[in-house]
């Protein structure tokens, strides 16, 4: 006899010798399948992490004062013009060698003016990201330049359709709380519309919070054009920004990207909340010591805290503290190694000792194809971040090669994944309820003596359980009578299921409008 049929058997006879209690079997059954409310899911977007802690209170403390010394000794370059007027007249100080500096003090007094506890607004605030402690939430990023193929095994040029194909997914995969860029549109040639397009295959694709590049300043306007079309005014998009801009603003090491902050200075004047983003490679742009990759990493994130809040005082912005790994024998990044889960778990921790909201990669994969060695990266790299307490997990689902690659059905084999990975975040609730032994004695002492069709049991089944979508539990009976079903065939399946019923999530009046005001290259 199977466990359902056990479940199954004993609550019947628990329903029949208890006059049918709440309308029997058929009616818990029909109660079970019903969706749950918010609060009662088992696992949901920022559930609180923290629990894993690889750097210690003095090694935290050590690590801020190499980044503040970093910061007074030798400073970032590359400072646009704009940039040096901004720094200077916050305090910062250029140098004969075009280098600019900051002194502690004006660091520190940067960090009581920056933004905590943010809200990063989607469409539907239903999913609304809320940034603060160690709340925890998973999400994409890229980007990826190639798709990957897991039947022909080829890789090929990323679309614009694919970027509105992935984003639909997302709308419709639970523990994929926010989408931002996976990949880049390289049917789209000119860079204007490149980022249009970028921008409008998000946003039509899904109601969750949305993160997007801008290539060049000049873009910058008719970006934000589209924003207030789609919002439905200036002053609509101002109370509620739905997008992000993840901003490259430094190219380690502990230099300034001109354009790029550029960019980042129009989108904050225009109420655009900033991603910070410090992406050096450990052995490579950052220095191989995975703390002293963490220092550098601090330092270029506060230069962009004083930057951010030199401009408009308490602005929204995420610490992008985003160092990656390289295997060193060969120089090639590494992003789903052990080396990558700890430099992110680190970074979190450090968001922490600044109470500013952060965040990094996870969930990365070296590997080409959504196979078994994906499959570790992705769980042990995700896992650690959840458990640190990272606030905004981006990269978690679909980047395969180092991020050359991104795949639509990992996206999907990913939700499952992340499903499993709150699950641990969440951890065990020791309540009165959860160790009173009444449920024991029921059982062991003239009961069944066994717990499958208890009440305790079932009123469980939803809200302490978490259960794959795709992922296969099947006994071998079971699975040799379905066909043997292999799991990429069901994440495919579960793929086509989905766009074959998501469309564009924008008001199809709108839509026209935005298709006849600007080239969009998908349908």
């Amino acid at each position: 006899m199977t466990v359902q049929e056990e479940v199954g058997g004993e609550s019947g006879r628990r329903s029949a010798g208890a006059g049918g209690r709440a309308g029997g079997r058929a009616a818990r059954v029909a109660a079970r399948a019903a969706p749950l409310a918010e609060d009662l899911r088992p696992i949901r977007p920022g559930m609180k992490g923290g629990q894993y802690k690889p750097l210690s209170d003095a090694g935290m403390a050590m690590i801020h004062q190499s980044a503040l010394e970093a910061l007074e000794v030798i400073g970032l370059s590359n400072a646009p013009p704009s940039g040096v007027e901004i720094l200077t007249g916050a305090g910062a100080i250029q140098g004969d060698d075009g280098r600019i500096r900051f002194p502690r003090a004006l660091v520190e007094d940067m960090l009581t003016k920056a933004a905590r506890n943010i809200t990063l607004h989607a469409r539907d605030p239903k999913h609304d990201l809320h940034l603060s402690g160690t709340n925890v939430h998973f999400g994409t990023a890229g980007a990826a330049v190639h798709v990957v193929d897991p039947v022909t095994l080829d890789y090929r040029d990323s679309t614009a359709q694919d970027l509105y194909d992935a984003a639909r997914l997302v709308d419709n995969l639970d523990n994929i709380h926010f989408y931002q860029r996976t990949m880049v549109c390289r049917d789209v040639l000119d860079n204007k519309e490149m980022d249009l397009n970028t921008l409008y295959a998000c946003l039509a694709g899904t109601k969750k919070h949305v993160g997007t590049s801008i290539f060049d300043p000049e873009h910058v306007a008719d970006c934000f054009e589209m924003l207030h079309m789609v919002a439905g005014g200036e002053e609509a998009w101002r109370a509620r920004p739905f997008v992000s801009n993840s901003n490259c603003f430094v190219v380690p090491p502990m230099k300034f990207a001109e354009e790029s902050c550029k960019v980042m200075e129009d989108c904050i004047r225009r109420g655009m909340p900033m991603l910070l983003l410090s992406a050096g490679q450990a052995g490579a742009t950052a220095p191989a010591p995975i703390a002293l990759a963490i220092v550098q990493a601090v330092a270029e994130c506060l230069a962009g805290v004083v930057y951010v809040n030199a401009i408009r005082p308490g602005a929204p912005a995420i610490f992008g503290t985003w160092p990656f790994v390289s295997d060193l024998r060969t120089g090639a990044m590494s992003g789903g190694s052990a080396e990558q889960a700890l430099l992110s778990a680190g970074c979190a921790q450090m968001h922490r000792f600044y109470d500013l909201p952060g965040g990094a990669a996870s969930g990365i994969s070296d590997s080409k194809l959504p196979d078994m060695q994906a499959g570790w990266e992705t769980a042990i790299t995700n896992t650690l971040a959840g458990l640190s307490g990272l606030n905004m997990c981006y990269e978690s689902v679909g980047m395969h090669a180092s991020l050359l690659g991104f795949c639509l059905e990992s996206l999907v084999l990913g939700d499952d994944i992340l499903g499993q990975v709150m699950r641990l975040v969440r951890g065990i609730d020791v309540t009165p309820d959860s160790t009173s032994i009444e449920a024991m004695k029921e059982v062991c002492m003239g009961g069944p003596g066994h717990y499958l069709g208890s009440d305790q049991t079932l009123k469980l089944m939803q809200t302490e359980y978490v259960y794959p979508k795709t992922g296969n539990r099947m006994s071998p009976k079971e699975w040799n009578e379905a066909g043997k079903p292999v799991l990429l065939d069901r994440a495919m399946a579960r793929k086509n299921e989905i766009l074959s019923k998501a469309g564009c999530v924008i008001d199809p009046a709108i839509d026209a409008a935005v298709r006849a005001r600007f080239n969009i290259y998908f349908r």
